[in-house]
C-alpha cells in the first residue's frame, strides 16, 4: 500500500484547507482510512477516520468536530480532509493512514494502522 498526502500549506486563522491522500496498491474500499497530526514536541494525535467496506462509520476528534470533515471517494481511491475555521493550534504535520483490519473501536488509535503517508505540513498563522 502506498499513501501520498497533499494539500498542506500556510493559511491564516479562520481560513480553510483541503488535504487529500491518494491510495494505491490494494483494494481501497477494504481499508479504513484515518487522518492524524503531530505538532512539534507533541505525540501524534487522532483527527478523523472513515471506515471501509461500505459501512462508512465516521468519527472526528472533539478538537476538530464541526470544523473538519473527512470523506472518501472510492472511485478515485482518495480520502480527503476538509478543514475550515482553522486555528493556530491546528498547526501540525498531517498524516493519512490506512488499514484493512482495524476495527471501528480501535480506529482512533494510531498504532492500529499499518500504512502511513509521508505527511503534509499545515501551518496556521494567528
Amino acid at each position: 500500500v502506498q499513501l501520498q498526502a497533499s494539500g498542506g500549506g500556510l493559511v491564516q486563522a479562520g481560513g480553510s484547507l483541503r488535504l487529500s491522500c491518494a491510495f494505491s496498491g490494494r483494494t481501497f474500499t477494504s481499508y479504513t482510512m484515518g487522518w492524524f497530526r503531530q505538532a512539534p514536541g507533541k505525540e501524534r494525535e487522532f483527527v478523523a477516520f472513515i471506515s471501509g467496506y461500505g459501512r462508512s462509520a465516521i468519527r472526528h476528534a472533539d478538537s476538530v468536530k464541526g470544523r473538519f470533515t473527512i470523506s472518501r471517494d472510492n472511485a478515485k481511491n482518495t480520502v480527503s480532509l476538509q478543514m475550515n475555521s482553522l486555528k493556530f493550534e491546528d498547526t501540525a504535520v498531517y498524516y493519512c493512514a490506512g488499514d484493512r483490519t482495524v476495527i471501528v473501536g480501535q480506529a482512533a488509535n494510531a498504532r492500529a494502522y499499518d500504512h502511513w503517508g509521508q505527511g503534509t505540513q499545515v501551518t496556521v498563522s494567528s
